[in-house]
């Protein structure tokens, strides 16, 4: 079959809320730096109105991948649950926008849009603050085979794995994706969420051939204390790991060789909000495009850094002439 999508995305459908804050706002709220916890509405309402100046945008971490996806040229459908609501409609139109395909029905009964309520502080360490309201609503009902068979990557999130229907309808995807010729991507999202779900996660390695993970990711998934350590055991496993080390930048290991690639360096950094999603757009639109993997490496850092040196993310900037600029495509 012909492959109309370089990347199918699988993910949360989140409106981000993003706002400046200080070191006093962190301590009074109580929110937690450089991770996502999640809150029930009630919190999200509390966090919403305490937010000064803020900035609302379509966001969820596998959808942020695919916008910027698009923006380096490449071809993208995202997956994910709204409700008929304000936000679900903005999600949509802003994806759509962006050159994402997004044809997802939305509900129209049970909680609102999902919200994300983004703190950030003068070090930039965002504090994130998830409403999964609507989003928990994907399900095996919501995966078209046509869909998955069409595409190069399924690329599959792993805050999915905090609704029981969510992880019902990333294995069916991945179970399609086998049968096509589809390759798995999986994004382990974040050390929070490996801690929750770590033996879900080991088993769904025996499916995925791409996996994605920064340094506590990958250290919290195998229970070590060292980086060198989690290499060790992601070069044990037949896949492709991009490790993404922050400014230390990346390790890629697959096809019995090890790539280390150095970070961009970025404008600025204004707000790591999107830094792993970005990197995951640049590193995946490498791949399915026939990139080596250090490239793909590079394509990713390069990405990544665009959109720590401004709010919000998604590119401020179209990736595809950065890139060309940078001579990595």
């Amino acid at each position: 079959m012909t492959k109309t999508y370089d990347v199918l995305g699988l993910g949360n459908a989140i409106v981000d809320v993003l706002a400046p804050v200080d070191d006093a706002f962190v301590l009074t709220h109580q929110v937690v730096k450089n991770a996502m916890m999640l809150i029930d509405e009630f919190r999200a309402e509390q966090l919403y109105k305490a937010f000064g100046e803020k900035v609302e945008a379509a966001g969820g971490s596998v959808a942020n991948s695919m916008a910027g996806l698009a923006s380096f040229g490449g071809r993208g459908k995202f997956v994910g649950k709204v409700k008929a609501d304000r936000l679900g409609a903005a999600f949509a139109e802003s994806l759509i926008a962006g050159g994402t395909d997004f044809t997802t029905m939305p509900a129209t009964e049970g909680p609102s849009t999902a919200c994300c309520l983004i703190a950030v502080p003068p070090d930039a360490q965002r504090a994130m603050n998830t409403f999964l309201g609507a989003s928990r609503g994907l399900g095996p009902d919501d995966i078209a085979a046509d869909d998955i068979a069409a595409s190069s990557i399924v690329y599959i999130e792993g805050y999915l794995c905090d609704s029981e229907v969510s992880l019902e309808a990333a294995h069916k995807a991945a179970t399609i994706a086998k049968r096509t010729g589809t390759k798995i991507a999986l994004t382990l999202s974040d050390s929070f969420c490996v801690g929750r779900y770590r033996q879900e996660f080991l088993n769904f390695l025996g499916e995925v051939d791409i996996l994605f993970a920064n340094e506590e990711e990958a250290k919290s998934l195998f229970e070590v204390d060292s980086f060198d350590e989690a290499l060790q055991r992601f070069q044990a496993w037949n896949g492709i790991t991009a490790l993404t080390r922050g400014a230390k930048g990346c390790v890629v290991t697959g096809n019995n060789a090890v790539h280390v690639v150095d970070a961009f360096p970025p404008a600025q950094v204004l707000d790591t909000t999107g830094a792993g999603d970005q990197f995951a757009a640049g590193f995946l639109y490498g791949l399915s495009t026939g990139r080596s993997l250090a490239d793909c490496g590079k394509l990713g850092a390069l990405a990544a850094a665009e959109v720590i040196s401004h709010f919000g993310a998604r590119p401020d900037v179209k990736l595809q002439t950065l890139a060309q600029k940078h001579g990595l495509i």
